[in-house]
């Protein structure tokens, strides 16, 4: 069955749209744990604990809507108790929601963050990773600016089968396409053939991803995330190098993806690299990953 939610999300009558970025993969309960004091094995700690809806391609939607644009959230998602609990949360941001929605169960991600913000995640993709290609329809496209494919969304298939078939119909409707390297982790031949395949007009990776992907990043637009010392974004060959905000870090959980969403908003590269900067200081000063 498929199910599609419009929540906010729709330009007003005579106005000009603003961007829509429809984003493909996960949308996933989200566990954020901060423990208080180093982990025991064996033993209990103290932590400070945070539950809502995460998942790459849902975050980016969200912060897209929260930046001003419109998110779009294409996956396939459990009617179970999580599954309701996390759509409701991203659906109350603005985004809509597109695609299969079937039995199973909702994946979840845990985040473990450490005293300086930094977070290691244990994922379970669940029920989002079952997208198959024959459930796409050309129409979750319709009226988007910007196709944006997570990397988790081509470690595994059939997910990825889905991806590029999106991919294919939204280069028919000269619709942008950007993808997310997402984890060095993630990066192995099979993945690379289908970043090949999926021939990104926009590519974001950590320094870590591009060493996986060989050293270079082969889209005509990229943006390389460099940690603490900012990021480099590269448009129409021209580079431009800007520093992270000064500012509280309480948890990265999420601060690539409300990065993305600002640059893909559009514009000048000035003014898409100064949103996607201001993007992601406002999200490590909070705890989770949606605005």
């Amino acid at each position: 069955m498929l199910h599609a939610t419009i929540v906010g999300t729709e330009p007003v009558a005579g106005s000009k749209p603003s961007p829509l970025v429809c984003a493909v993969g996960d949308l996933l309960l989200d566990l954020v744990v901060r423990p208080t004091q180093p982990l025991v094995h064996g033993g209990d700690v103290v932590a400070r604990t945070h539950v809502g809806a995460g998942g790459q391609a849902a975050n980016v939607a969200a912060w897209a809507a929260a930046l001003g644009g419109r998110g779009r959230y294409l996956g396939k998602r459990a009617g179970d108790a999580a599954g309701a609990l996390v759509a409701a949360e991203l659906e109350s941001h603005g985004v809509a929601l597109v695609g299969p929605l079937v039995g199973g169960r909702t994946g979840v991600v845990v985040s473990l963050v450490d005293a300086a913000g930094e977070r290691s995640m244990a994922s379970d993709r669940g029920a989002a990773a079952e997208l198959r290609p024959e459930e796409i329809d050309a129409g979750w496209l319709d009226g988007g600016d910007v196709l944006h494919v997570s990397g988790y969304a081509l470690a595994r298939t059939p997910v990825a089968d889905a991806a590029e078939r999106l991919a294919e119909l939204a280069r028919t409707g000269a619709i942008t396409v950007s993808a997310d390297v997402s984890a060095a982790t993630l990066v192995d031949a099979a993945f690379r053939d289908r970043l090949d395949r999926l021939r990104p007009d926009l590519l974001f990776a950590t320094e870590e991803e591009r060493a996986a992907l060989g050293g270079e990043l082969g889209a005509p637009a990229w943006v390389l995330k460099r940690g603490q010392r900012g990021c480099t974004f590269s448009r129409e060959d021209v580079t431009l190098d800007l520093p992270v905000e000064p500012g509280p870090v309480v948890d990265t959980t999420g601060a690539g993806d409300a990065l993305a969403a600002g640059f893909l908003l559009g514009g000048t590269l000035e003014e898409a690299a100064a949103r996607a900067i201001g993007a992601a200081a406002r999200c490590v000063a909070q705890v989770g990953s949606m605005p």
